[in-house]
C-alpha cells in the first residue's frame, strides 16, 4: 500500500470567506493560514501547495487583546543604514488593517516557497464587501 501525495496540478481549490469582525487578529490568522495550506483536506501534503483561496472581510474590525494596540510594533527595514521604521498597531489598524492581517497570516505559514504561493491566494479587505462574488465563496464560522 502506498501513500497518496497530492500534485500541484491536480488540486481542486475552493473559495472561503472569513469574517474578522470582533474576533482576535491572531485567532483569525490561524484559521486563514490553515485554509491556505489545505490542512483540513484529506489530501493534505506538506510539501505541495494544496490549499484554497481565502477572502478575509472586516479586517479593520479585528481586535487585539491586552495592551497590544499600544505596545506591539510593526517593524520593517528599507535596507539602508538607519532605515528601520516602527509603527504601533493602533496606527496600523487605523491606516492599513489589510497589512496587519497579511503580516499575521504570513507569520503563521512555513518559511518556504509553498507559503509564497499560498499568500497569492489571500485576499484581505477592510470593509465587508469584496469583488469575488462570482466565485461563490463559502462562509467560514
Amino acid at each position: 500500500m502506498s501513500t497518496y501525495m497530492e500534485k500541484k496540478g491536480s488540486v481542486e481549490r475552493k473559495w472561503y470567506v472569513v469574517d474578522a469582525a470582533g474576533k482576535p487578529l491572531g485567532k483569525t490568522a490561524v484559521i486563514v493560514a490553515d485554509l491556505l495550506r489545505g490542512k483540513g483536506k484529506v489530501t493534505y501534503t506538506p510539501h505541495a501547495d494544496c490549499g484554497d483561496n481565502v477572502i478575509v472581510i472586516n479586517a479593520g474590525k479585528a481586535v487585539l487583546t491586552g495592551n497590544k494596540m499600544e505596545q506591539k510594533l510593526y517593524r520593517h527595514h528599507s535596507g539602508w543604514v538607519g532605515g528601520l521604521k516602527e509603527t504601533k498597531y493602533r496606527i496600523l489598524m487605523q491606516e492599513k488593517p489589510e497589512l496587519a492581517m497579511r503580516v499575521a497570516v504570513k507569520g503563521m505559514l512555513p518559511r518556504n516557497i509553498v507559503s509564497k504561493d499560498s499568500l497569492k491566494r489571500l485576499h484581505v479587505y477592510a470593509a465587508d464587501v469584496h469583488p469575488h462574488e462570482a466565485q461563490k465563496p463559502e462562509l467560514v464560522k
